[in-house]
């Protein structure tokens, strides 16, 4: 392997972002563990109060009313006296859940059409981009506001409408990559033995598009994750008393200049999970590259 190679893949910009992703997942995973207040327990003495903030009548999550316990606010609290820590590591749970699960829906969908329409061509292909097409030009906020207004604002409404809009971007890579593949001497060589168009796909088309998928998805993964917080400006995000962080950088807004880190922590959290995923991406996206040459 040389060694530029291998230098992208094991150097300080990917596992700096890997270590990041990892606690981050650490953290929503085990986010019922900690020693701290639950997000929604709201502390009238300390409306927006600074990072480092003493409270010595803190109730940690999962005990008693009686249970006072002594607390350093470390990241301080939000205009309503809730810890920020607590709301951060709860809030990873639903910004995580739309980055991952959003793009899981036009990663399997997209894909299966896009290989589809690459692979068999025809009328099939014209249909499937036709519609792809259509979803692409169709107001995707305009799709969220109805969603909200009959289904009602929720995470899996969020999910699966967010979900249903990147179907198209995956369809296109899918597509792409299967456009490349089908001429490439190993499918010929399978079609030659008489192998079918289904069996050709599963066996050696859509292993092969797995992996530039992935690499888009996890470029996808963090620009849903940074349109969940804008969309909680609009009041189409996950509804309170839940925490994400988007919702979480709307609620300080009214108190940017007061408080400016009601804001700007969840807005840097949310800052360093989408750099970490679009280096992790820009790496897979490298190696996918490398592979592919080799073909």
């Amino acid at each position: 392997m040389p060694a530029d190679t291998a230098k992208n893949r094991t150097g300080l910009t990917f596992w700096l972002p890997v270590a990041w992703i990892a606690f981050v997942l650490f953290a929503a995973a085990t986010a019922g563990w900690w020693n701290v207040p639950s997000f929604d327990r709201m502390d009238w003495d300390n409306l927006s109060a600074l990072p480092g903030t003493r409270n010595t009548n803190t109730v940690f999550q999962n005990a008693g009313e009686s249970e006072k316990n002594r607390y350093v606010y470390w990241l301080g609290t939000d205009t309503m006296g809730r810890d920020i820590i607590s709301r951060l590591i709860y809030g990873a749970r639903i910004s995580l859940s739309v980055g991952f699960f959003s793009p899981l829906i036009g990663f399997i969908l997209g894909g299966i059409l896009g290989c589809l329409a690459g692979y068999i061509r025809g009328r099939l292909e014209s249909f499937i981009v036709a519609a792809m097409d259509v979803i692409l030009a169709f107001p995707g906020l305009v799709l969220l506001l109805a969603i909200t207004f009959y289904l009602g604002s929720n995470l899996r409404n969020l999910i699966f409408s967010l979900g249903f809009l990147t179907i198209p971007a995956f369809c296109r890579v899918a597509r792409a990559k299967t456009l490349t593949l089908r001429e490439l001497e190993f499918v010929q060589a399978a079609r030659l033995s008489g192998a079918g168009p289904i069996m050709i796909l599963i066996r050696e088309i859509v292993p092969n598009v797995i992996a530039p998928m992935a690499a888009y998805g996890l470029l996808v993964v963090s620009f849903m994750i940074m349109t969940e917080g804008a969309l909680s400006f609009l009041g189409l995000g996950v509804p309170a008393p839940t925490p994400s962080w988007g919702g979480m950088v709307a609620e300080g807004r009214e108190v940017l200049e007061e408080a400016p880190h009601v804001s700007m922590i969840p807005a840097g959290v949310m800052f360093l999970t989408i750099l970490s995923f679009n280096l992790i991406g820009d790496s897979f996206r490298r190696l996918t590259e490398k592979r592919t040459s080799q073909l």
